[in-house]
């Protein structure tokens, strides 16, 4: 790759470029102008500091001899007012101890005049890419930081950091949580994580799929049953209220509960107390709801398979859980993972991934989300038998686009000139917003993601949902 091109991480980094010599920097905002990069120059260090004080910069590039504010006190003020920003030090020649003084107080390299434009770029290049690579390892650590805090949720894209921020504020009280998202996406880990981070994490944590339990048990499931209440109670069955008591009850896929069962939960929330079948008296009880559905809970209350009244108890705080379709930068984070939880597993040495791979697993839309993500990476880890895990390893489903992808693609044809894919995301929302007159359930229909989603994609892009109510 030429010095006169940045890295595509490095295009339109933001540069500040210091030196009292007018034509010095005149020269050098020209050679890194041309390199592709955003330049602001600055004839001293105030001018230099007052810049630093009112935007940001990916990068601060200074004369190390300046009146007043020299190069090294410009360094220490520069990083005072943002830790972390690389300085790349330009000093004459007699002066290299200087340079490595300013090496050992912070500075990211140093220059040493004169210098030819190739090196200068070079440099530039070499000290952008490590601090690509240093933010990277952050945002990496800080996402398994947050897997211990929220119960195994792995993710360091935006809506993923969204998503630990509501869990955390939610965390704390008491209140009633419906979790809602796609097959896959980690709703019983998140209901694990509110309950271990609350109140009553040194109580029980019970978990019922309300879908998984034949229609005519569930009752049973829920309240308990006594002895003889039934053909074929032998015995007394604790129900899961009494099993969770002092701790939380997680009803999974509970719009698949019977309209009847969905009366007698509603008022055992009401009363707090629980009564088996075949008993003459209730029983207290003290949990707390998390409630999780894939299904559209709005719908089936205006299909009536759904209570109103119940729907509004469990949901006093609504969490939103973004498909892996949403988050695909997500994805090397989570094969990461995944590879290391099968290699422990099947007792085998960690393999790495193809570039390639990675590549594909990413632009993949995984209907079934992260869990069908960790079973392909363990499916290709049982079935290559190899330490290098390739394209060719992938199951046919997600080597091939789907159908839907594919006709999807072909009625899109991107112009001559190219498009920034921003602009097209932005277009197409501000298109749903104005069908929609504003109504984000609507408008997030017509785009095939969640509210949530859409929301973070409105403050992404600086659009204001009043905008669009008048239209």
């Amino acid at each position: 790759m030429s010095p006169e091109s940045p890295p595509a991480a490095s295009r339109a980094r933001r540069l500040l470029v210091v030196d009292d010599e007018s034509h010095q920097l005149e020269m050098l905002a020209g050679i890194l102008s041309r390199a592709g990069y955003e330049v602001e120059t600055a004839s001293d260090g105030e001018q230099a500091i007052a810049l630093l004080e009112r935007a940001r910069f990916d990068l601060l590039l200074t004369d190390q001899r300046m009146p007043q504010i020299d190069g090294l006190e410009l360094l220490e003020r520069a990083r005072a007012l943002e830790e972390g920003l690389p300085v790349v030090l330009m000093t004459a020649y007699g002066s290299v101890s200087n340079a490595v003084a300013a090496m050992k107080r912070g500075a990211s390299d140093y220059l040493t005049k004169p210098f030819d434009k190739d090196e200068l770029l070079l440099v530039l290049r070499k000290v952008l890419h490590q601090r690509l690579l240093e933010r990277e390892v952050a945002s990496l650590r800080g996402a398994f930081r947050q897997r211990e805090r929220f119960g195994g949720l792995l993710g360091a894209s935006a809506p993923m950091q969204e998503l630990f921020g509501t869990l955390e504020r939610v965390a704390h009280s008491d209140v009633a949580v419906l979790i809602r998202g796609e097959s896959g996406t980690g709703k019983e880990l998140a209901a694990r994580a509110l309950h271990a981070a609350g109140p009553r994490s040194g109580g029980p944590f019970v978990a019922l799929n309300c879908a998984a339990v034949p229609e005519h048990l569930l009752e049973s499931e829920f309240f308990g049953f006594e002895r003889g209440a039934f053909t074929g109670a032998v015995k007394p069955h604790t129900g899961r209220f009494e099993q969770a008591d002092g701790g939380t009850l997680f009803l999974d896929e509970i719009g698949a509960m019977r309209i009847e069962l969905q009366a007698k939960l509603l008022r055992v929330l009401e009363e707090g107390q629980v009564q088996r079948l075949g008993a003459h008296s209730s029983r207290r009880v003290d949990v707390r709801i998390l409630a999780a559905s894939c299904e559209d809970l709005e719908e089936a209350i205006r299909e009536r398979r759904f209570r109103e009244d119940l729907y509004y108890r469990i949901n006093v705080v609504s969490v939103e859980l973004p498909p892996l379709r949403e988050r695909p930068e997500d994805v090397p984070l989570l094969v990461e993972h995944f590879l290391a939880r099968a290699a422990q597993r099947l007792n085998r040495p960690l393999p790495v991934c193809s570039a390639r791979l990675l590549d594909r697993l990413s632009a993949y839309g995984w209907p079934g989300n992260v869990r069908e993500l960790e079973n392909c990476i363990e499916r290709m880890m049982i079935l290559s038998g190899s330490a290098r895990l390739e394209e060719d390893h992938l199951p046919k489903a997600v080597r091939r686009p789907s159908e839907s992808a594919a006709s999807a693609a072909s009625r899109f044809a991107l112009p001559a000139e190219g498009v920034r894919l921003g602009d097209v995301e932005k277009a197409l929302i501000v298109q749903a917003m104005r069908r929609a007159r504003g109504a984000l359930g609507p408008a997030a229909a017509l785009l095939g993601i969640s509210y949530k989603t859409l929301q973070y994609r409105l403050r992404k892009h600086a659009l204001e949902r009043a905008d669009f109510e008048t239209e």
